[in-house]
């Protein structure tokens, strides 16, 4: 009988036991239940979208990168080849004026003055002046020959200026009747006779 009271109160106990175990592990579970701390939100560096609720971004603005700084430009070392070398001429300098060229030598003096001719060639040139007028050469052939290469000389130093060579002409060849010369006809006549006999040719 008194097993059977013990029995019974032990198992009285262990449900009594049983229904408190039961009751604290739901206020433990309530306990553990409550909400827990939301986990803390992601950091997200600086200029990076962070996703919101919708899947969009958030529109967090974007951190702009720092502007390079200006390159000084190197200076090149004294003595450099880049620089100008001491001593060297200037760009653009002026040219040392040019030597004026030498003056031009003077003709010689017997300069277009022809050799005294032979006798074969003196005949013909008193021809041809004794074809113009007898008194020209006058007897004297050796004075017509002389007259006739100044004559030439002088062709030779102005041969463009006929009427200087003709006035010249009439001053060299003259005769006792003809002091002034035998005229401005025949002085031309003169030059002729003289080109085609005595006088190199123009």
């Amino acid at each position: 009988m008194r097993t059977r009271l013990l029995a019974a109160t032990l198992t009285a106990f262990a449900a009594v036991s049983l229904a408190a175990c039961s009751s604290g592990s739901g206020s433990s579970g309530t306990a553990a239940g409550s909400p827990t701390t939301p986990p803390a939100a992601t950091t997200s560096a600086p200029g990076t979208p962070t996703p919101g609720a919708t899947g969009g971004t958030t529109g967090a603005p974007t951190t702009a990168a720092a502007p390079a700084a200006p390159t000084t430009p190197a200076v090149p070392p004294a003595g450099s080849p880049d620089g100008p070398a001491s001593g060297s001429a200037s760009p653009g300098a002026p040219d040392a004026p040019d030597t004026p060229a030498p003056p031009k030598p003077a003709p010689p003096a017997d300069a277009g003055l022809p050799a005294k001719p032979g006798s074969d060639d003196t005949v013909r040139l008193v021809a041809a002046l004794d074809a113009i007028d007898p008194a020209i050469v006058g007897g004297k052939p050796d004075q017509a020959v002389d007259r006739a290469r100044n004559q030439c000389q002088s062709m030779y130093q102005f041969p463009k200026d006929r009427a200087k060579l003709v006035e010249l002409a009439n001053q060299r060849f003259t005769a006792p009747d003809h002091p002034q010369g035998f005229g401005t006809e025949k002085a031309e006549k003169i030059l002729d006779a003289l080109r085609a006999t005595l006088c190199p040719p123009a």
